[in-house]
């Protein structure tokens, strides 16, 4: 009786199949990814060169066009063109650039290939929004630097106004990539893609007083604009690096980062739905 009460338990050990090992987080797939997609980036120097030249490139152009300075201030009109690049700096690495891109992954079966291995859409999406963030983020310093060497910008001096700057970002980065993202499962290749990110946004660039200061826009601009997150993250980035009187010049006569909150999480929201509910992995037939 000593020898099975000994025996049992360890026959019962012997026997047991060994458990297999759990597969890695969505979210741990998903930093692994961070690197090769980086890698992927930077080995496209024309994209490259494109993504990090051009809003800066405009920048110089509008603010060196539009050079007197804003009515009653002696703040240049340059100078609130270059705060609102910033927001067109966000749309250039985030919505043009995953909405082509994810297209293009769909488009050669890069999807399709990754749908086979262990990660989730979850992983796919948070390798390419820490690509976008890391990218938007180099755009806003070559920004910064422009307005401030060029057009007498000031940068943050407080903590408040750093952490409006950060969460500005953060918010318009992640919305305008979901909808990026969007677009991508609406368009059948990378070149309907491109057409279909690079149209509106020129349009609302405009629209949004990007290109040009808000108070030089007609009233029906000025609601088109306010329906669409760039305003808002162009306000936002004007509340932080223009001097506090020229919340004057906002049609609203206030720098309304609660109504901005609003607004860019709504579109985070919308644009989070809308991704659930419409990404394919492959191209449909």
């Amino acid at each position: 009786m000593a020898t099975n009460r000994v025996e049992g338990p360890a026959q019962a050990r012997h026997s047991a199949a060994p458990s297999s090992p759990a597969l890695p987080s969505a979210l741990r797939i998903g930093v692994s990814r961070i690197v090769p997609e980086l890698k992927m980036f930077y080995r496209r120097p024309e994209q490259v060169v494109l993504t990090f030249s051009m809003p800066a490139i405009i920048c110089l152009l509008l603010g060196s066009i539009f050079s007197a300075a804003m009515p009653g201030s002696d703040v240049s009109t340059g100078a609130v063109i270059a705060a609102s690049m910033l927001a067109y700096g966000i749309l250039s690495t985030s919505f043009i650039n995953l909405g082509i891109s994810v297209a293009a992954d769909r488009e050669t079966g890069a999807l399709r290939r990754l749908r086979g291995t262990p990660a989730t859409a979850t992983s796919y999406f948070v390798g390419k929004i820490a690509l976008v963030a890391i990218a938007g983020l180099a755009e806003a310093v070559i920004l910064l630097a422009v307005g401030v060497l060029v057009f007498g910008l000031r940068l943050p001096t407080g903590l408040a106004e750093w952490w409006t700057l950060g969460w500005v970002f953060a918010l318009g980065i992640t919305s305008c990539s979901l909808l990026g993202v969007l677009v991508s499962n609406i368009a059948n290749n990378a070149v309907s893609a491109a057409v279909l990110t690079n149209g509106p946004a020129v349009g609302l660039q405009f629209v949004s007083g990007t290109y040009v200061p808000l108070i030089m826009l007609p009233t029906w601009m000025l609601v088109i604009g306010s329906l669409f997150p760039v305003k808002w993250m162009a306000q936002g980035f004007r509340s932080v690096l223009l001097p506090p009187q020229m919340v004057t010049a906002e049609p609203a006569g206030s720098w309304e980062h609660g109504r901005i909150f609003l607004v860019l999480a709504a579109w985070t929201v919308v644009g989070l739905l809308a991704c659930l509910r419409a990404f394919r992995w492959s191209e449909q037939r």
